[in-house]
């Protein structure tokens, strides 16, 4: 059973004699502060629970009840989380680390980065958790990965790699944070380093943390540095002020250089225009593309939201040109109903 008596900073993790882990922090000198401190911090970390809209698009993904983690940012009721929890939600319900439920409405989504605000509706009574610099970060710096749970739930991890995220979902992070081992509870738990500040939110769960394509399970984090320049506007407006990016709607996988179709989303543009599971996408316009990275970038350098995109498409052995009315991936989400 693990012992919650020390807590060891150097800045912050938690036991790590204990978990049989070697402190590897530079240039920082080990302090021990009071489990009273140390369960503040842990509180900051809440259960979210949300159900979906009964006719939600993203059910067919993430299915209609969702489980996962999100963290108190603020003295105001603000809960940080991964945004594929949350979006499309008929009800999204928050438990603290003492027990205390209520429920909580979504503030703001940013599809570009990924994390999804929260505001409690009721008073939350637990002290928030400072941002962060996750650009600060150094290779094998011990961390904690914090689901909610308390300390039955944490584990120590190290940063492994910091480096491009390409998802098949028209996502695209510049520099994701990687930390190995894994926490089975990745899905919006916290991300702590040694000073005891939030610098990630959690959102995957990967099998190359350390390289790609080479094997060492571990959890892909949102870097916190990224919400620091849209949270004034996720506050005050539900999202980025920033024109969004032109979405089309496809999953698509990379194979042998090719960009092979997984999936297009129910009555999304790629649909609408055409594009079929199986499909290869072979260009945006004149540009050849075969990878995530080459389609993401070619694509959002076309322009805003609303722009007509002309993909050259592979369809059995005849290329297409397929031209895609591209939209603000949020306007595809179900809205829930006002009264």
């Amino acid at each position: 059973m693990r012992s919650f008596q020390i807590l060891l900073i150097s800045a912050l993790f938690i036991c790590l004699a204990l978990a049989g882990l070697p402190v590897q922090a530079q240039n920082a000198q080990p302090r021990i502060i009071g489990e009273k401190q140390a369960e503040d911090l842990l509180g900051s970390v809440v259960r979210i629970k949300a159900r979906a809209l009964p006719d939600a698009r993203s059910s067919a993904t993430l299915g209609s009840a969702r489980e996962g983690s999100g963290v108190i940012i603020d003295d105001k009721g603000h809960i940080l989380t991964i945004g594929y929890l949350v979006i499309e939600a008929e009800a999204i319900e928050v438990t603290t680390a003492n027990g205390k439920t209520g429920p909580a409405t979504l503030t703001g989504y940013d599809h570009a980065t990924g994390f999804g605000l929260l505001r409690a509706v009721l008073p939350l009574e637990a002290k928030p958790i400072g941002l962060g610099a996750s650009a600060a970060l150094s290779l094998r710096e011990p961390v904690l990965v914090a689901p909610h749970g308390g300390r039955d739930s944490l584990n120590v991890a190290y940063v492994v790699s910091t480096r491009q995220f390409a998802g098949s979902w028209e996502y695209l992070l510049e520099s994701a944070l990687f930390v190995s081992p894994p926490n089975p509870a990745w899905a919006g738990s916290a991300l702590i380093s040694r000073e005891g500040k939030l610098v990630g939110v959690g959102s995957l769960l990967v099998r190359d943390s350390e390289e790609t394509g080479t094997p060492l399970p571990g959890n892909m984090f949102v870097p916190i540095d990224l919400l620091k320049p849209i949270l004034a506007d996720l506050i005050e407006k539900g999202q980025a002020s920033s024109p969004p990016r032109p979405w089309l709607g496809m999953a698509t996988e990379e194979l042998q250089g090719r960009l092979f179709v997984t999936r297009v989303s129910p009555e999304a543009p790629a649909d609408e225009a055409g594009v079929r599971r199986g499909d290869i996408i072979i260009g945006v316009g004149a540009d050849p593309v075969t990878t995530h990275a080459e389609l993401y970038r070619r694509l959002w350098s076309l322009g805003p939201a609303g722009t007509i995109v002309t993909l050259q498409v592979l369809q059995g052995a005849i290329v297409k040109e397929i031209k895609v009315q591209s939209i603000d991936r949020t306007k595809y989400f179900r809205a829930k109903p006002t009264v």
